[in-house]
């Protein structure tokens, strides 16, 4: 009875909480109303170690989209980790989760925030590895490791805000507009992109998918690859006309297509979903780049409902389905789980930006926006593609598992009658549907005038409509004809596996250092420093201490040999 009375008060704790966020969100919005606390802890050269708390519309809001779906996967959790031995570690791990995201979220100051930001590298180590197997502890060094390299730039780019008097950066971020903290604007842009999996920091997200699905669901929707994102947001004003944008922008637009691309060669359920929330982090930050944060914060609210409740059907389906990952593996579930495949039709087609569903008032609106702005040629290009591609893997997996032939073993029993995981699943599609259309009406008061050609403004549904064709039509086509990816295999390795990502951030890199490590070691350690050091100095002295033992010893010989040249010595002298 223990983990059924811990979800159920996980839901009613935080799903109270999550209102009681939002409401007070509306409030500070209505009132125009900021409130900070701050707690002097000790001061340094002039420079103040404070721990401050910042309480506006934007904390609150985003704390309570954070409460909200974490109260929606801890409930389904108690029906998906139902029978697992270590349901309380889960739980406690869930929760203390949640509580790094929260402290995050609230931390206005450089050396509060990383409180949260290492508690969320820790936690998210100890989630990966849930599952005690090599394939786990893989993922989970991987992710710590991509991690470590942001936190680093963070513990830098702290001491570097010492020159600007303080590590308030709400407060300072409007005067950092000039070329003096550029290191230090570079390195927080370093750590944001290792947190939101950006080019060349992408491999750890699909690795993180060994995690179980609840974790997935909250993680990668709307915590961990999001704390990057909302700490871009936080520092956007200092960004502002700084180099680090136009770095920013163009690999955001990179990660965007390349994760756009893996997705449509990849079989994994889980993989697929993560390497388009990999895709949608590259239009946030994309956005974030060309100087539109609030644009970036609407879509991060409306990506984080519709993307859990993608990775809940997942869960769902990979339960019913006996636990296989495969794509391949399923077909034809819309006859035996309705449900879950309206919910989960429900989240892919808010992700393509469907009109009118929660992925659309965001998603077009940055589109529309970014064509506007004064981009080049190169990211215009990765936009369109990007969109269209974001089409074709979701109607891909739409064929695959959905509605294509039935491809389970005859003995499946698969069925949507989990009350408590379709419930949660249900709970999220309110938000799915109706979610973009609340935050448009509160977040943007004022429209946004979008002026462009005829051409461009049905660019982005065109593309949407074409990467729909291609992604259904072509694997339908596939069957009839024989394998030609055989013919390219290369290229399809390269598209497939995130442009050899995988390879570079783990095997290369271990090799080269192992290499070294090993050559350093032989000539180093084994090598010359025996020689000159350890064994080197231990056999000099011992055989300089044979000879004078052998001197020191009472043989005649010796003494008339000594006796003998200390003559011939005296000898020479005396000449």
């Amino acid at each position: 009875m223990w983990y059924i009375t811990m979800h159920l008060t996980s839901l009613v704790f935080l799903c109270s909480s999550a209102f009681s966020c939002i409401l007070l969100s509306l409030m500070s919005l209505y009132y125009n109303s900021v409130t900070m606390i701050e707690w002097e802890i000790m001061t340094l050269n002039s420079s103040s170690v404070v721990m401050t708390l910042i309480f506006d519309w934007i904390s609150f809001m985003f704390l309570g989209f954070v409460l909200f779906i974490s109260s929606m996967v801890l409930f389904y959790s108690g029906d998906y980790m139902e029978g697992d031995k270590s349901f309380n570690r889960f739980m406690y791990l869930v929760l203390a989760f949640v509580l790094s995201m929260g402290a995050l979220i609230v931390s206005p100051n450089m050396i509060s925030i990383l409180l949260g930001w290492d508690g969320l590298g820790l936690v998210s180590y100890a989630l990966v590895i849930f599952y005690q197997n090599e394939k786990s502890a893989n993922a989970g060094m991987l992710t710590v490791l991509s991690n470590r390299v942001g936190d680093v730039a963070i513990l830098l780019s702290i001491s570097l805000m010492f020159m600007a008097g303080g590590w308030n950066f709400i407060l300072y971020s409007s005067y950092m507009s000039d070329s003096d903290l550029l290191l230090m604007k570079c390195l927080v842009v370093l750590a944001a992109m290792t947190k939101s999996a950006q080019i060349p920091f992408s491999a750890w997200l699909p690795a993180a998918m060994a995690a179980p699905t609840p974790v997935s669901a909250l993680v990668h929707s709307s915590t961990l690859v999001t704390a990057g994102v909302y700490l871009l947001i936080r520092f956007s004003p200092a960004l502002m006309g700084s180099e680090a944008q136009s770095v920013l922008l163009i690999i955001s637009c990179l990660t965007m297509f390349m994760a756009g691309l893996g997705a449509n060669f990849e079989y994994d359920l889980k993989k697929i979903i993560a390497l388009s929330t990999l895709s949608q982090l590259g239009v946030m930050l994309s956005i974030l780049a060309l100087g539109f944060a609030d644009l970036a914060f609407f879509h991060l609210l409306a990506h984080a409902l519709f993307k859990a409740l993608l990775f809940m059907c997942a869960g769902v389906v990979i339960h019913a389905v006996k636990e296989y990952q495969d794509i391949r593996c399923m077909g034809s579930l819309v006859f035996s789980m309705p449900l879950t495949s309206t919910c989960m039709n429900l989240a892919n087609l808010a992700l393509c930006g469907m009109p009118f569903l929660a992925g659309f008032y965001s998603k077009d609106l940055i589109l529309e926006v970014a064509f506007m702005s004064n981009i080049n040629l190169l990211a215009f290009i990765l936009y369109a593609l990007a969109t269209g591609l974001t089409v074709c893997y979701s109607f891909r997996l739409v064929y695959y598992s959905l509605t294509g032939l039935f491809n389970l073993s005859s003995m499946s029993q698969v069925n949507d009658k989990s009350v408590v995981m379709t419930s949660s699943m249900m709970s999220l599609s309110i938000g799915g549907v109706t979610g973009g259309a609340f935050l448009s009406w509160v977040i943007f008061p004022e429209s946004y005038m979008i002026c462009l050609t005829f051409t461009f403004k049905v660019l982005a549904l065109a593309l949407s409509v074409l990467g729909a064709l291609i992604g259904y039509l072509l694997n339908i086509m596939s069957v009839n004809y024989s394998l030609r990816s055989l013919k390219s295999y290369s290229k399809v390795v390269f598209m497939g596996s995130m442009w050899f990502m995988p390879f570079l951030s783990t095997f290369n890199l271990n090799y080269i250092s192992l290499k070294t490590a090993g050559a350093c070691m032989k000539v180093g350690d084994y090598g010359w420093s025996e020689h000159f050091g350890g064994q080197g100095l231990y056999s000099n002295v011992m055989s300089q201490s044979g000879y004078l033992q052998v001197s020191q010893s009472s043989s005649v010989s010796i003494y008339m040999k000594s006796f003998l040249f200390w003559v011939i010595v005296v000898f020479f002298i005396m000449i």
